[in-house]
């Protein structure tokens, strides 16, 4: 499948970090081609959080169209959608919890459950430190499912100058796992 034709999900729950799903929509809808759609989901939380972080409420400029996390009609919460991709950034140890017991409340942790049935790419980005022995559990329980745990945790080997090349580092890390070719820095790679 080319990327232009590419449907991803980009969630974000309830963890502080919002610039860094702020970056990854900004980014995954530069990307050439763009992906088809990228479906954007925020929890509740996740709302307030953005607008006490970044400012305002989110915009979607497409590729980027939002649905409401009440939405169990969203067409990515059927395991016969053409989503083939969900991020979870910033997210939450809660929502990480819910998806890794199975409890599939809200459209997030739907989309997610399907994602992980259909055997389907999931990422889940989790903000929050330190872990606890329930957190480091329900990580190894949704790896062994088939996701992807990638800490929000900046790199610092390509000498970042400012907040926003910090934030990069984890973004072009989750643009490159989500199976995109990004313009990112690589360790020991020529320019």
């Amino acid at each position: 499948m080319t990327d232009s034709k590419r449907k991803i999900i980009v969630a974000v729950a309830g963890a502080s970090g919002s610039v860094y799903a702020q970056k990854l929509i900004a980014s995954l809808s530069a990307l050439k081609p763009a992906p088809a759609e990228i479906a954007v989901v925020f929890s509740e939380t996740a709302r307030e959080i953005w607008e006490a972080e970044i400012g305002g409420r989110f915009e979607p400029v497409p590729p980027a169209k939002i649905y409401e996390n009440e939405n169990f009609l969203a067409p990515f919460a059927s395991g016969s959608s053409t989503f083939d991709t969900m991020i979870i950034c910033p997210s939450s140890m809660g929502t990480l919890g819910r998806i890794a017991n199975g409890v599939s409340d809200d459209l997030i942790c739907r989309a997610a459950d399907v994602m992980l049935k259909e055997r389907r790419r999931l990422i889940i980005v989790p903000r929050e430190t330190p872990y606890n022995l329930i957190h480091i559990r329900n990580m190894e329980t949704l790896t062994l499912a088939g996701a992807v745990i990638c800490p929000a945790t900046p790199s610092f080997y390509s000498k970042p100058k400012a907040i926003d090349d910090l934030v990069m580092t984890v973004v072009d890390r989750v643009i490159t796992l989500a199976g995109f070719e990004g313009d990112s820095y690589h360790w020991m790679e020529d320019d």
